[in-house]
C-alpha cells in the first residue's frame, strides 16, 4: 500500500514574528528561536521514522531555512526540493512592517482580526485568505497532490496563511470556521490521503 504522506509545517520563528511586525512577502530570516524550532521539528519527524521523497517551499527565506534545517535533522538534504511563491505567505499590502499592536490602536481590535483570520475581508493592498488560496490550492492539485497518491512522501516548508488555505481544503474548514484556525510556527502536521485525496488519518507533533 502506498503511503500517500503528505507532512505540512510552518516555519520557525521569524525575526519579525519576534517584533510581532506584519511579515507578508517581506523576505525575513528565522530568529534564533525559529532555528531551534525548525530542528526540533525535523528531530520530531525522524524520532517517527518518516523518511521523505520530495520537498515543496515558498520564495520566501523562512520557509526554506526551515526546510533546509529539517532535512538536515532527518538526514535526506538529497531530496528535491520545489520552490515556488505560489506557497509564499498572504501578501498584508499596507500593513507589511508594521506592529500589530500599533495596527490594532489605529484602526481597532477587531478590524485587524478581520484582516488576519476571515477568509474574504483583505488588508488594504494585500490579500484575503480566498486571495492567497486562489494561487496555492491550483498549485497543491497541479504539482504536489499528484505526488501524494502515486505514493510519494511529500514534506512542506511554507507560512501560517498559505498553509491555513491548504488545511482549510484538507479538514474541510467552512469560511466560518477557519476564522478560528491558527497554525503554531515549527509543529509538523501529518496527513495520510485516501486514493481520492480525502484524509485517511491526521496528527499533528506539537509538543
Amino acid at each position: 500500500m502506498p503511503d500517500r504522506l503528505l507532512v505540512l509545517v510552518r516555519h520557525g520563528q521569524s525575526e519579525w514574528n519576534l517584533k510581532n511586525l506584519f511579515t507578508g512577502w517581506r523576505d525575513i530570516d528565522l530568529s534564533e528561536q525559529g532555528v531551534a524550532e525548525a530542528r526540533t521539528a525535523g528531530r520530531k519527524l525522524k524520532a517517527q521514522g518518516l523518511r521523505f521523497d520530495i520537498a515543496f517551499t515558498s520564495a520566501l527565506i523562512r520557509a526554506q531555512r526551515t526546510l533546509d534545517i529539517m532535512l538536515d535533522e532527518l538526514g535526506q538534504r538529497g531530496i528535491p526540493v520545489l520552490k515556488d511563491q505560489a506557497l509564499n505567505e498572504r501578501d498584508y499590502g499596507d500593513l507589511v512592517g508594521l506592529n500589530k499592536d500599533d495596527a490594532r490602536k489605529r484602526w481597532g481590535e477587531e478590524q485587524v482580526h478581520v484582516w488576519r483570520r476571515s477568509y474574504d475581508v483583505a488588508p488594504p493592498g494585500g490579500e484575503s485568505l480566498r486571495d492567497t488560496a486562489a494561487r496555492v490550492l491550483p498549485y497543491y492539485i497541479q504539482e504536489m497532490l499528484p505526488r501524494v497518491l502515486q505514493g510519494n512522501r511529500v514534506l512542506v516548508s511554507a507560512h501560517g496563511n498559505s498553509l491555513r488555505a491548504l488545511v482549510m481544503v484538507l479538514d474541510r474548514h467552512t469560511p466560518e470556521s477557519i476564522t478560528q484556525l491558527n497554525l503554531d510556527t515549527g509543529v509538523p502536521m501529518i496527513y495520510r490521503l485516501n486514493a481520492d485525496s480525502t484524509v485517511a488519518e491526521k496528527r499533528d507533533l506539537a509538543a
